[in-house]
């Protein structure tokens, strides 16, 4: 699929993690689904110009975070960081697991021979709300779009200012 790249491999300094990817088939056409190792949150792609998706990751990241409605100095931060994409094998085990449930997934949410690109849209929102991690205890349970969101305002964006007080004004 992708070429591994050659140099030793880093450690993300994202928000979001490493970003996973495997090709699936429903109804007969390729997709592409992708996983951010942290938050796990999902992407669903045509499986097609696989081999310029490192160039075009960003970019797709940056839209997926402006449907969530992430703050756009978080997303240009993300952005930012992403680079350059270096392509490894799959190493967390876990992310796997999670995109095994995504891939069974997705065919329940595309009816075959009436879905479309546009369509990928709607299952991507709706995997971003399915419980990850469901048999820990509730506090480890992962909703991706909630977990995204909540990381990349702590990595991204600065503490709101404090508001001033009654007993912080009088002194």
């Amino acid at each position: 699929m992708l070429s591994t790249t050659a140099n030793a491999q880093s450690i993300s300094d994202t928000a979001l993690g490493d970003w996973y990817v495997n090709r699936i088939i429903v109804d007969r056409k390729p997709l592409l689904l992708l996983v951010s190792s942290a938050s796990l949150l999902p992407m669903l792609l045509p499986g097609r110009d696989v081999r310029t998706l490192p160039v075009r990751l960003a970019s797709l990241v940056e839209v997926r975070l402006t449907r969530l409605s992430v703050d756009v100095r978080a997303i240009s931060a993300e952005k930012s960081a992403m680079m350059p994409v270096e392509i490894w094998p799959t190493s967390d085990r876990s992310v796997l697991g999670i995109m095994v449930d995504f891939a069974k997934s997705v065919p329940h949410y595309l009816e075959a021979g009436y879905w479309s690109e546009s369509t990928l849209e709607f299952v991507e929102d709706r995997l971003a709300e399915t419980p990850c991690h469901a048999t820990r205890s509730f506090e480890q349970v992962i909703f991706p779009k909630q977990k995204a969101r909540e990381l990349l305002t702590a990595k991204w964006l600065p503490n709101p200012p404090l508001q001033p007080t009654a007993e912080n004004r009088s002194g």
